[in-house]
């Protein structure tokens, strides 16, 4: 089936496809999918494991472009391989409405795995799709097949190698032997500023072999033979990953930018895609290809679906022979949660005496794993403190992949775009933890995250200045700004036990990323009727209430105590309360009109929202006229109930902001609503 001769030509039509279309977007990067589509072609035409007539085919190899500015490589081959990508949206590359973005997306194009544009993103990523497959095959017995023997191809670049992420994966999937990553390292020495050797001199292939990477060197990638002979022998596993060290030239073909910089991220120009077609005596016209490349494409991929026909048949009978192996299979591929997951995780919530959010979530989390098979993850060498393992289950590790534990070390942000390949993998609810404050490490993952809709969630602990005497660089302040600000996160900072168990089990039903913010401090747990009120999946209840109440407290985690105690003393004042826990902004803001407006009435004007972190965002809960009570500076090292009274969070001192901002000084008034005309919506008789 495989010919070089024909590869050669399907390479050659790679490089003038990808350069005609960001020649007519005006925009994109045509070096790196000239230069490395002859390595693309040998992996597409003879080695990648794949079924074009389903994108999503579970016994699919994954291809991960890390190199995501050279999209128009995976379009051009989605196009020839039968993916459904037309030549029309080859023509509106980068445009409006197209399914051929400026970097890959996930869930937009047939047949992209992955959202790949951060370099080194994608490289990481493969590194967590490696751990969920090989920990769905370990648990479910599939490593004794050759059903789930799947390869995991990596194509990245000078820029990928430079980013911290991928030397974070790298080092992990060094230690962990995930032999099915094979990695093509675009090895072209040329960056958009000019020579790599500006600012990046190392060995590549050594630092590789150091992290336990077996290194296969070709000399000339740009050469199809030494291609086939690389993937050759990279696809027979010696117990390592691989790396592919592929010398290449960028925007190879085009004469005369061929190893330049020009090549890099800017159209040729239609004179040098003249120089091009005719260097490569292409004589097709433009967007088009020829009629041998197709019919060569064509049988490629009939041998493709063929091959995974007979897997299909392969598996369907494994599956009638063993109908528990079936049921099991399906928890991990279809993520399965009991539809009474709330009520099953709050009988494990320790409500019986003040626990810290950490340590109910880790008490929770043992029912969670039980329930769930598909959920498993880690922690960045903190999961003693972050209370994250999972009792009685082992670590992930060689020769142990079924370990549900992995120990991701000191490396958050290879942690957290880890976690986002095992989602993607499709056989896993991964998550993750750390401290909150190192959240600040794994923003670009979580970004990336929330772009995909992947479903995954972060326990973060250590949630506020309550960290106490490690002080203000352990003590997260702006983080829950950051996260909230991000589209598509869901972030949960429950006030007790039972509302860790109503967290979790959003978490576990949610369709994206979700962040659970939980504390070092030990929280009293609700009485048994205050317990009935929660409903975390609504983001915000009430917890307690007044009849005709003049002031709402709005707090969230460990503050909604706090706001309790602070009620107590308001009513011995004669001021009437409502206090109202929000876990969620998300969710709440996700509920109908009617129930925002029963927790919250527009009528009341004196709201206080109360949250040990910044105030930035509650303006839309408070209004212009209420008060946000948080910190809106850095913390201080001091043991955390020296740092309450010396910021104010105290019953007494909650009181004594609200009273600062709201009171009356009218001596002839004696409405007692506990308000000045700038913030009252009351209807007392004072002359203000």
């Amino acid at each position: 089936m495989f010919d070089s001769k024909m590869a050669k030509k399907t390479a050659d039509t790679i490089r003038v496809l990808a350069a005609e279309a960001i020649q007519k977007a005006k925009s994109g990067h045509p070096g790196m999918p000239m230069g490395c589509a002859d390595y693309a072609t040998v992996l597409w035409s003879k080695y990648l494991r794949h079924n074009p007539a389903n994108p999503s085919w579970i016994g699919r190899d994954r291809f991960i472009l890390s190199a995501g500015h050279g999209s128009m490589l995976i379009y051009s081959l989605l196009h020839l391989f039968d993916y459904g990508l037309d030549m029309e949206e080859l023509k509106s590359f980068r445009q409006w409405g197209s399914l051929t973005p400026g970097h890959p997306e996930f869930g937009h194009t047939a047949g992209v795995d992955i959202t790949t544009g951060p370099l080194g993103s994608g490289f990481a990523s493969a590194v967590g799709m490696s751990i969920a497959n090989r920990h769905f095959a370990a648990r479910t017995g599939l490593d004794k097949t050759d059903f789930f023997a799947n390869k995991i191809f990596v194509i990245s670049g000078d820029g990928c190698m430079m980013e911290g992420a991928t030397s974070e994966a790298a080092s992990l999937a060094g230690t962990m032997k995930l032999d099915d990553l094979i990695v093509f390292y675009d090895d072209n020495c040329i960056s958009i500023e000019g020579s790599t050797s500006l600012a990046f001199t190392e060995d590549v292939a050594a630092r590789f072999a150091a992290y336990n990477w077996r290194v296969i060197r070709c000399d000339n990638a740009n050469d199809i033979d030494k291609c086939d002979a690389a993937l050759a022998e990279a696809v027979k596993s010696d117990g390592r990953p691989t790396i592919i060290v592929g010398k290449t030239q960028i925007g190879f073909g085009a004469p005369n930018k061929q190893g330049k910089s020009a090549a890099h991220g800017e159209p040729l120009g239609d004179e040098e895609i003249a120089a091009l077609r005719a260097n490569l005596n292409y004589t097709a016209e433009p967007f088009t290809v020829a009629d041998d490349v197709k019919a060569y494409c064509a049988a490629c991929v009939a041998d493709s679906k063929a091959k995974a026909a007979l897997w299909d048949k392969a598996y369907e009978d494994f599956r009638a022979a063993d109908s528990a192996a079936a049921k099991l299979i399906d928890s991990y591929i279809y993520q399965l949660v009991p539809e009474n997951i709330e009520e099953e995780l709050l009988k494990a919530a320790p409500v019986d005496k003040p626990v810290a959010s950490r340590a109910s979530s880790g008490t929770i989390l043992q029912k969670a794993a039980e329930l769930v098979p598909a959920l498993f993850g880690g922690a960045a060498d903190l999961a003693p403190s972050t209370k994250s393992d999972i009792k009685g289950e082992s670590g992930f590790a060689p020769g142990n992949y079924a370990g549900r534990n992995i120990h991701f070390g000191v490396r958050e942000l290879a942690m957290g775009m880890a976690a986002n390949g095992m989602a993607l993998n499709g056989t896993a609810i991964p998550y993750s933890s750390t401290f909150f404050v190192f959240s600040d490490y794994m923003k670009p993952a979580i970004r990336l995250a929330a772009i995909q809709k992947l479903h995954q969630i972060y326990i973060f602990t250590h949630d506020s200045f309550y960290v106490g005497e490690d002080g203000p660089t352990h003590e997260p302040i702006e983080q829950i700004a950051m996260l909230r600000s991000i589209p598509g996160v869901t972030v949960i900072r429950p006030a007790e036990a039972h509302e860790v168990a109503g967290a979790w089990a959003a978490a576990l039903q949610a369709d994206g990323p979700v962040a659970l913010l939980l504390t070092r401090q030990n929280l009293n747990p609700y009485d048994a009727e205050t317990a009935k009120k929660v409903d975390v999946s609504r983001g915000a209840f009430v917890v307690d209430d007044e009849e005709d109440f003049d002031l709402i407290l709005l707090a969230t985690g460990s503050e909604v105590g706090l706001a309790l105690e602070s009620a107590k003393l308001l009513r011995a004042e004669g001021v009437k309360v409502r206090v109202v826990s929000m876990p969620s902004q998300e969710l709440f803001l996700q509920q109908d009109f009617d129930y925002q407006e029963e927790v919250l009435p527009m009528g009341c004007a004196a709201v206080v929202s109360i949250e040990a972190a910044s105030t930035f965002g509650w303006e839309r809960f408070t209004g212009l006229e209420g008060l946000n009570i948080g910190l809106d500076h850095f913390g201080a090292s001091a043991p955390y109930k020296v740092l309450a009274e010396k910021f104010g969070f105290t019953p007494e001192g909650i009181v004594e902001q609200i009273k600062d901002y709201f009171s009356c000084d009218d001596d002839d008034c004696d409405c007692g609503c506990g308000c000045d005309d700038d913030h009252c919506s009351c209807s007392c008789d004072c002359d203000k």
